[in-house]
């Protein structure tokens, strides 16, 4: 309006409109302090620079004011006391943030250090329904509100993670999969099998052993020693045969010993008739009465067995 004065026809406005685009409003929305600063005199409102020797002198505290308008590059935003609490109200966050008071003073010192402009709001601010409102009551706020550039790109990053995981899992979910648990569950179950097998055969193979040792043991004490007395070997068979069967023997008398004390019945009041029992039964009870030591017996006879058989065999041969 001021360069019109002249003359909408005038070389000057002519100028002004194609070359020299006004440096107090642009088409973003964006208003210089000036445009501001006479705006909020038809309010009765001044604008006082924040930083300014003037107002340091006065040494007002912060929170004593009712406004603050902050500048930095081309965006403004305010600052402003609303009922009795301090309220950020940034248009690039989610909501507006609360501040309380004794952070207020250095949220506008951070402010000025990132290079924001600060100006105080001076004289009685409108009436506004929040502000009738937040006088009654204070907020609380849980979460701080995020700058929303900030929440979308949480919200894209969530998303993406949540179709690749959709990915994985579908195919993770497929046939192939299912085929290569159950034979996993397979491999396991054959491998613990096999496991069993060789420890029952080892424990065999160990009580075979011990009952070798045992043999050779009383092979050697019982077997006299004959000095410079060379046997032949059909009396060397004819002796380990009749150690062989001396050795069955006890075996044999020591299980009707014990054969005969599981018979043994108990103490009854009455007569009554002994229940008959399946082979299975009583193979089970004469398992059960069976100790270790009787396990063992057990494979030396059949070690015993076999170590006879053999020399049968060599004094055939």
């Amino acid at each position: 309006m001021r360069m019109a004065e002249g003359g909408i026809t005038s070389e000057d406005y002519r100028t002004f409109l194609q070359q020299q685009p006004s440096g107090n409003m642009d088409d973003s929305g964006f208003f210089s302090i000036q445009v501001i600063s006479n705006a909020l005199k038809v309010w009765g409102l001044d604008l006082i620079l924040f930083n300014s020797p003037e107002y340091q002198r006065l040494r007002i505290d912060p929170i004593n004011e009712r406004s603050f308008i902050c500048n930095y590059k081309e965006h403004w935003f305010t600052v402003r006391k609303l009922g009795k609490q301090w309220f950020n109200l940034n248009s690039l966050l989610t909501g507006p943030e609360l501040i309380s008071d004794t952070y207020l003073a250095l949220f506008l010192a951070q402010l000025q250090q990132e290079g924001y402009s600060i100006f105080v709001v001076k004289g009685d601010l409108p009436d506004c329904e929040a502000d009738q409102l937040l006088q009654m009551i204070r907020v609380q706020q849980m979460h701080r509100p995020k700058l929303i550039g900030e929440e979308l790109a949480q919200l894209k990053d969530q998303r993406i993670q949540k179709t690749d995981l959709e990915r994985v899992l579908e195919a993770n979910d497929g046939p192939g999969m299912l085929d290569e648990d159950e034979d996993l569950q397979k491999a396991l179950a054959l491998s613990r099998h096999e496991i069993d097998m060789e420890d029952e055969e080892a424990d065999l193979r160990r009580a075979i052993q011990l009952s070798m040792q045992g043999s050779s043991r009383n092979v050697s004490q019982d077997t006299p020693q004959t000095s410079g007395t060379n046997l032949s070997s059909e009396e060397l068979r004819k002796r380990r045969e009749a150690y062989f069967e001396k050795q069955q023997q006890q075996q044999q008398q020591q299980q009707q010993q014990r054969q005969q004390q599981v018979d043994l019945p108990g103490p009854v009041s009455q007569p009554c008739e002994r229940p008959t029992t399946s082979s299975g039964a009583l193979g089970s009870d004469l398992g059960d009465a069976m100790s270790e030591e009787d396990m063992l017996q057990v494979a030396m006879s059949m070690s015993l067995e076999t170590i006879r058989n053999n020399l049968e065999t060599e004094g055939e041969k």
